[in-house]
């Protein structure tokens, strides 16, 4: 098939710093290539892929200090695509509502991944607005907020199956990964780790809007031992950072729409304790690739039962459920469906 892939120009395909979404479009993306798929990617000018790249920026908008207004260039860029459509079978967007004004007046079949929290007031009328326009959500649990809208399907995330993978090192400490945020929890997690007496270690990003949360409630606990902030880290860290955890503490406050880390986690074979919030019920299975538990004492007492998770078992699990290879497939699936909808051609059919 002919594929447009549509990213954020924020941050660039994969992003060179934090950012989930651009990292989910570029897995797919590279799957989608490796399926035999002609797919181009419209994305900032820095990115890098083995698709087709087409950009109207060099940089990623958020390492752009002289772009002051990036709406301005993410209309270009669909205007560009806009102009093209009849090149592809389907434009996949993972730009939210942001495209629907215009994509749906095309010929050309669209469809949007939601990759973020849909349970605010002002996202129903706006999508309400578009009750046409075909979405996938990432988690069944993500769309309760906008049960009427035209799902089309809940695609799960996935990884390269090697991109992360089990180190053979002794697991001494718990592991907090992601952002410093009171939804994510650290503040819970310090508390859960010292309950159990085991040291953790906290690898995470703290955006400038949470500098307050961090200084006013983080940072104190820090002084009083056990816990090691060791800053963000990439890909490469990764494996050994959660092979060496007991497990991932993940006990959040918020409808997680999916939760990359916790099959980061999975892929090294590391057990994932979680709140049950969001999708957490649908990437953990309790008592297999790690715990769901409410509160902080469910976790304490989640901790005490590791002994009893298979971490080979772990690994496995993730590579049957949540793999890039299996994620592409589904969403060609989904890709044909709505192009067979529209009684278009689709001059690649692969696989």
């Amino acid at each position: 098939m002919r594929i447009a892939q549509i990213a954020p120009l924020t941050e660039a395909v994969p992003p060179k710093f934090y950012g989930g979404t651009e990292r989910v479009v570029s897995y797919l993306t590279e799957e989608l290539v490796s399926l035999g798929h002609d797919v181009t990617l419209f994305a900032s000018g820095d990115s890098l892929t083995s698709a087709g790249l087409v950009s109207v920026w060099p940089r990623a908008l958020r390492l752009d200090p002289a772009v002051r207004d990036p709406m301005a260039l993410h209309m270009l860029m669909l205007e560009t695509i806009a102009r093209r459509a009849g090149e592809f079978d389907i434009l996949h967007g993972h730009l939210d509502y942001v495209p629907f004004g215009l994509f749906s007046r095309l010929d050309t079949p669209h469809l949007a991944t939601l990759h973020g929290r849909l349970d605010l007031a002002e996202l129903r009328v706006i999508y309400e607005a578009f009750p046409a326009s075909p979405l996938v959500s990432v988690s069944d649990a993500q769309r309760a907020p906008l049960p009427r809208q035209n799902w089309v399907g809940t695609v799960l995330h996935g990884l390269p199956a090697d991109l992360l993978t089990p180190q053979p090192v002794r697991p001494s400490y718990l592991a907090f990964l992601g952002r410093i945020c009171p939804e994510k929890g650290p503040d819970r997690a310090i508390r859960i780790a010292r309950r159990c007496s085991i040291p953790l270690k906290i690898a995470a990003k703290v955006d400038r809007v949470d500098v307050d949360y961090f200084d006013a409630v983080i940072r104190p606990m820090l002084g009083e031992g056990g816990v090691e902030m060791i800053g963000e880290i990439g890909e490469a860290e990764k494996p050994a950072f959660l092979s060496g955890a007991h497990a991932l503490l993940l006990p959040i406050d918020w409808p997680e729409p999916f939760g990359l880390v916790m099959i980061e986690a999975m892929a090294c074979g590391t057990p994932v304790i979680a709140a049950r919030r969001g999708s957490v019920p649908e990437i953990v299975e309790d008592g297999l690739t790690g715990f769901i538990v409410e509160g902080e004492a469910g976790a304490v007492d989640a901790v005490g039962r590791l002994g009893g998770i298979d971490r080979a078992a772990v690994r496995r699990r993730f590579e049957e459920r949540f793999t890039a290879r299996r994620m592409a497939e589904d969403y060609v699936s989904i890709y044909r469906r709505l192009a067979a909808l529209e009684g278009r051609t689709q001059l690649r059919i692969v696989g």
